[in-house]
């Protein structure tokens, strides 16, 4: 994730916050702009504000850009504590997020309003990164519907035609770190499992709607099998005693949906913690820095620009020095996993898929804009 500035004064500020505690301004996340804003109300519109920005010479302005208006409300979701994002003014609807929501946590019940907060941090980082990458939040399957989650209490976490749901007791830290331990899984959070399912629906849109079913085959298994029978098969006798050659974990062995679907979710942590790294300063590549090396590096955007080997590069010294300082704070390791060189190869799969809809994706948008004017 990019570091964010507080657009009035400057201050580093978090993509959670709602107020710059140096200088006292709202703040929100304004998706279009993928920029937190500071915001001042609306003389006339308690409800409405005026997005703040100070340039160079310190002469304050509102914020326009490519026609954006500069007046914006929060989401409705704000009423209930557990959303910062912008939407139109003339909106008083959901953010670009919440409108994917389709069940949210009973309120009543307590621990709930907790609960969907968390849930709603860990999705906004996901919808963060889905929105950078240039992903569709729907797909051409007419048996499969837009994006869409449900956060409900004692369901079953998991994907189906595009409604993603989560059990909102995975937000119970003591209750997720049971689980994780009666599962065996080195590595188990709310942004892991909302990265993971969302991946079943991106399979729709980047392998099973492209040219690519047949290179996943070969690298991931064939998904008409059984899947029912593959994870009842996984979860009786565990899996395979090879998997850690073949696969990111060993859930990822049990079935070629859940191989791709790890193997994604892998992807989106990888991409997203580099351009963390990068933005605060902690960047891999200086370990190899010689006298005389020209300073500070070329950056790219690693969302569309940097290439899979490139990202692989840093990954690797990166998560090395993430797991040396967990362990001189007495925590295990950061990054809880070796990847095999088999898996490596799904990761770079992963990547090719993205950014080939990114290349494809204007032409697409030019003919859907196209069908829709035609008689």
């Amino acid at each position: 994730m990019k570091r964010f500035s507080c657009s009035a004064c400057g201050n580093r500020v978090y993509f959670e916050n709602v107020a710059c505690l140096r200088c006292g301004h709202a703040l929100g996340f304004d998706a279009d702009l993928q920029a937190m804003v500071a915001l001042e109300p609306n003389e006339n519109d308690a409800s409405l504000f005026r997005r703040i920005t100070i340039d160079e010479t310190g002469v304050r302005s509102d914020v326009r850009r490519s026609g954006v208006t500069a007046d914006v409300r929060y989401c409705a979701n704000s009423f209930f504590g557990v959303c910062n994002w912008l939407t139109p003014a003339g909106s008083h609807e959901l953010c670009r997020a919440c409108s994917l929501n389709r069940t949210i946590p009973n309120l009543s019940e307590s621990g709930s309003l907790q609960a969907w907060q968390d849930l709603e941090h860990a999705k906004k980082r996901l919808v963060y990164s889905l929105l950078r990458f240039g992903l569709p939040f729907h797909t051409a399957d007419a048996g499969q519907g837009a994006l869409t989650f449900d956060f409900v209490r004692s369901a079953m976490t998991g994907h189906l035609d595009g409604v993603v749901t989560i059990d909102i007791m995975e937000a119970d830290a003591v209750e997720r770190e049971r689980q994780r331990q009666q599962f065996g899984e080195p590595y188990r959070s709310l942004l892991g499992h909302l990265r993971h399912e969302s991946g079943h629906f991106y399979w729709k849109v980047l392998v099973a709607e492209t040219g690519l079913l047949d290179e996943f085959r070969a690298l991931f298994g064939d998904e008409r099998a059984n899947y029912a029978d593959a994870i009842a098969q996984h979860y009786s006798s565990g899996p395979p005693p090879d998997w850690d050659t073949r696969c990111v974990s060993a859930y990822a062995s049990a079935h070629a949906w859940e191989d791709w679907a790890e193997t994604w979710a892998h992807y989106l942590h990888m991409v997203d913690t580099l351009e963390t790294a990068e933005a605060s300063g902690m960047e891999p590549r200086t370990a190899g820095i010689v006298f005389g090396a020209a300073w500070p590096f070329k950056t790219y955007d690693i969302y569309r620009e940097e290439t899979f080997d490139a990202l692989w590069e840093r990954w690797v010294p990166l998560t090395l020095a993430m797991n040396t300082l967990n362990r001189s704070m007495g925590h295990a390791d950061f990054y809880p996993f070796v990847i095999p060189a088999a898996a490596v190869t799904k990761l770079a799969f992963v990547h090719r898929a993205v950014r080939d809809h990114q290349v494809a994706r204007p032409a697409n948008v030019r003919k859907l804009q196209g069908q829709a004017a035609s008689p």
